[in-house]
């Protein structure tokens, strides 16, 4: 009776410590987290990307540039739904400079996406991701919409996963293409 409650006790003593170790590691990822988030120092992948057009878009034309980059799909009823808005944020915005990169997932068909792209009239750059590639480079995204908005020095300031708020993604823009 003696061994098996000792036993007890040190499976007891087992589990609180595994379960220590996991809070620790737990606040130390969100530590690191946090750090980034308020640091805001994430580099983009250094990319080049080259529209359905044919058109290349170098890292070079993008330094120096507010810009977004919108992983979605034809086949995501959210950034269908989303893609009005994002095209108004980018005609508001695009004469002080933003410039806006919308990468279609590698598991949309090509034909869908030029179809989209043509009857909807998207005023901005659409790529084909067919490799999936891009998605890897921005941290292997799998969820659409993702939008990921992007410093004048290149750093990855916001993250949206899902539908941004508009007016709080209009604000962040206003804001980071006033900066010099």
């Amino acid at each position: 009776m003696f061994t098996a409650s000792t036993h007890t006790c040190t499976r007891r003593q087992t589990g609180s410590f595994k379960l220590s170790i996991l809070i620790a590691v737990g606040l130390i990822l969100a530590g690191l987290f946090a750090y980034q988030t308020m640091s805001g120092k994430q580099a983009a992948p250094k990319l080049d990307y080259t529209n359905i057009q044919g058109k290349k878009i170098g890292q070079q034309a993008l330094h120096g540039k507010v810009y977004m980059v919108n992983f979605w799909a034809t086949s995501c009823a959210t950034c269908i739904k989303e893609m009005p808005h994002m095209i108004a944020s980018y005609e508001k915005f695009r004469a002080q400079g933003l410039e806006f990169v919308a990468v279609a997932m590698s598991y949309d068909p090509p034909n869908y996406v030029l179809n989209f792209t043509e009857t909807r009239q998207l005023p901005f750059h659409v790529v084909l991701d067919l490799e999936g590639k891009i998605a890897q480079a921005f941290g292997d995204v799998r969820l659409t919409p993702t939008t990921f908005l992007i410093d004048k020095q290149g750093n990855i300031i916001k993250r949206y996963v899902g539908e941004p708020s508009f007016d709080e993604l209009n604000q962040l823009l206003a804001k980071e293409l006033a900066k010099t």
